[in-house]
């Protein structure tokens, strides 16, 4: 389907992306908003737009975030009901990195439900640990302007010196070997289950995250035409 023919239809349909850190979820669930002219919900977005207007549940919700806690359901999921019943949400919308747990997801599905949408497509990004492992520690960035390189797949002209400016790259504290792992044990943990229940439910799609963005992204768009759920 052309990016022109894209633009122009409508999903009618929550879209939610699955997928452990470095898998690429973020980039392409932006990438189809985007396109189809959806809204991007993140969770952490709406929380501190909450918190920033200081609403009612953004001053519940502020300390907590203060001690680096999570914020409980009852929160979140209030945040949710609220901002999906907006307007730019009833031809659908796209969430990344929501629901987390299946009583997150099975309360979504009711929400779905009320505001006349089917059960969301989702699209779980699968990619072997090896292949992941390189994506993310080889991960450096420019300390002056933030630009990104892979020392294996993108790495700079010059070995730790940034193409654009000179500027020195360093490798991000949570990149490490070590931290990598216990991040992919604790995603796996918590994350399994709510993967097996939406392939369960028959929502559930998985996209190889492996190769180039614009690889993934084709195979997303694919994806989602093969679902049905485009208008």
């Amino acid at each position: 389907m052309a990016l022109e023919a894209r633009s122009e239809a409508k999903l009618d349909r929550a879209v939610i992306f699955l997928g452990p850190p470095g898998s690429g979820k973020g980039t392409q669930a932006k990438e189809l908003a985007k396109v189809y002219g959806l809204p991007h919900l993140s969770t952490g977005d709406m929380l501190r737009e909450h918190v920033s207007q200081g609403t009612a549940l953004g001053v519940k919700a502020k300390p907590i975030m203060g001690r680096g806690k999570l914020v409980p359901d009852s929160l979140v999921l209030r945040m949710v009901a609220e901002r999906i019943a907006r307007p730019d949400c009833r031809h659908g919308f796209v969430f990344d990195g929501f629901p987390r747990t299946v009583t997150q997801a099975k309360y979504l599905g009711e929400l779905l439900k009320q505001h006349g949408l089917q059960q969301p497509l989702v699209l779980h990004m699968a990619i072997a640990s090896p292949v992941l492992m390189r994506r993310l520690t080889g991960r450096r960035t420019c300390k002056v302007c933030g630009a990104l390189y892979n020392v294996y797949d993108r790495p700079p002209q010059a070995a730790g010196i940034c193409d654009y400016d000179g500027g020195e790259l360093v490798q991000r504290p949570d990149d490490r070997e070590e931290v990598i792992r216990e991040r992919l044990h604790a995603y796996e943990q918590q994350t399994a289950p709510l993967v097996e229940y939406y392939r369960r439910l028959g929502s559930l799609q998985d996209i190889g995250a492996d190769g180039s963005f614009e690889e993934v992204k084709q195979r997303m768009f694919e994806s989602l035409a093969g679902s049905g759920g485009v208008r």
